[in-house]
């Protein structure tokens, strides 16, 4: 069996680290809670007490991270994955970071004889369970090929899309309009419920029309509901925003619209609401409405 280390097992990390083990791999997990390692252990897994110990076996290596100083830190620190990896070892980073720190661990990488593919998801946790991610990948053509049998396992729609951080541009670009998308809907919801409207028989219409979209199939209800358990939460998209403002800047590109939904999403997270799921944008247009419900 294929030896997979797989850091990071989060909301994200942890299915599909789970989803690996029922393909037959053989994956060994870390993550800083050990609650998170012994739920993989639970799904037939191996726990590793330390990144060094689940990478220094493996042929691959699976990290999925919150941000670029957490991807630096495991990858590129003193005692990282890099350091205690094989020669030899693919390193699929499905974490979502700048593109830079992408390039900057795939030459780091490629001096130590390891195979690096930024690789982030998009999906959500549902995808994450159902291994139904969206997978765009940046990185050397042959290293993406090795990297298909284990892509496959999380993945329906899995895309080369260029050479190293190739992904994470795609990436920045599928936030931007996931979070126009959730802000158009949270919108729409409350001009809805306004207006007296059903939004049941509303939600129906539109989602078989032309303004139908994922976040209409997979959240409204939910907005609905004000239900607001995280998928994906408030302040990952707010970090995911600022990579996008980032990077727009870094190529002379304007996003007018992205840049407003960047602060609406800023100001959600400093009301207190960043451990809610991304949908919570549905609040602030309340609010910004004067239509707040208790």
């Amino acid at each position: 069996m294929t030896k997979v280390g797989f850091v990071g097992l989060g909301i994200m990390g942890g299915p599909m680290a789970a989803n690996l083990v029922k393909a037959g791999f053989d994956v060994t997990g870390y993550n800083r809670s050990r609650s998170k390692v012994d739920n993989l252990v639970a799904a037939g897994g191996r726990a590793a007490d330390s990144v060094a110990e689940a990478v220094s076996d493996a042929d691959v290596v699976v990290t999925m991270l919150p941000d670029s100083p957490d991807v630096r830190a495991v990858v590129l620190g003193e005692d990282g994955a890099l350091a205690n990896a094989r020669e030899g070892t693919l390193l699929i980073d499905c974490s979502t970071i700048h593109p830079g720190v992408s390039r900057e661990v795939a030459e780091a990488a490629a001096a130590r004889g390891v195979h690096a593919l930024d690789a982030p998801v998009s999906g959500g946790e549902q995808g994450a369970v159902e291994g139904s991610l969206s997978i765009m990948v940046g990185g050397e053509a042959g290293a993406f090929e090795a990297a298909r049998p284990v892509l496959a396992v999380l993945g329906d729609t899995i895309v080369h899309v260029g050479a190293a951080g190739a992904g994470q541009t795609v990436k920045a670009a599928n936030q931007l309009i996931v979070a126009g998308t959730i802000e158009l809907v949270a919108e729409s919801l409350v001009f809805l419920e306004a207006h007296g409207v059903g939004t049941d028989a509303a939600i129906k219409v539109l989602a078989g029309g032309l303004a139908g979209n994922r976040v209409l199939d997979r959240k409204a209800a939910a907005m609905v509901r004000r239900e607001f358990t995280p998928g994906f939460r408030v302040e990952l998209h707010h970090k995911d925003l600022g990579i996008v403002t980032d990077a727009a800047r870094e190529a002379g590109v304007v996003i007018p619209l992205g840049a407003v939904v960047a602060q609406l999403m800023a100001s959600l997270r400093a009301q207190g609401h960043g451990a809610l799921d991304h949908g919570a944008l549905l609040k602030l247009v309340e609010q910004l409405s004067g239509r707040e419900q208790e």
